[in-house]
């Protein structure tokens, strides 16, 4: 559920997604706030500015959030984004420890004003070589 102060930090993520739309970049923004809403740092798309296909708002906050923030603190911080977070973000996000995002757009959504821009999957094989990968990677999780 959402609350007044949610909606002005989405609208803060909104404006920094026309910032990033207006710098030639797919228009995505973000944020984090601590408990109090004091924003702690912001980003916007810069993929096609960077030329990197990884420039995502939410992506480079979580990347920020690991190594600036305590895990405590990581915990107590959500981030605010104009477009729910793809997988890759997602997966950041988590093992920055982030606990709550907010977002104002879903991915469904998302596909609805922009039909045709659902990614292929790719082609995987596996698992395979069990045991010699098995080798290396126990242990290590305990």
């Amino acid at each position: 559920m959402t609350t007044p102060e949610d909606h002005t930090l989405l609208r803060r993520a909104i404006a920094l997604a026309a910032t990033a739309r207006e710098g030639g970049d797919p228009p995505f923004g973000s944020l984090l706030a601590a408990p109090d809403g004091t924003v702690l740092a912001e980003a916007h798309n810069t993929t096609r500015t960077d030329r990197d296909i990884t420039a995502h708002p939410e992506l480079k906050l979580a990347r920020w959030a690991a190594s600036e923030l305590d895990p405590a603190t990581a915990a107590e911080t959500t981030m605010y984004t104009s477009c729910q977070p793809c997988g890759m973000c997602e997966a950041v996000i988590q093992q920055a420890g982030l606990r709550r995002v907010v977002f104002a757009l879903s991915n469904d959504q998302l596909l609805d004003i922009r039909p045709g821009s659902g990614r292929l999957p790719v082609p995987q094989d596996g698992p395979a070589l069990l045991d010699e990968v098995r080798a290396v990677v126990e242990g290590y999780y305990r």
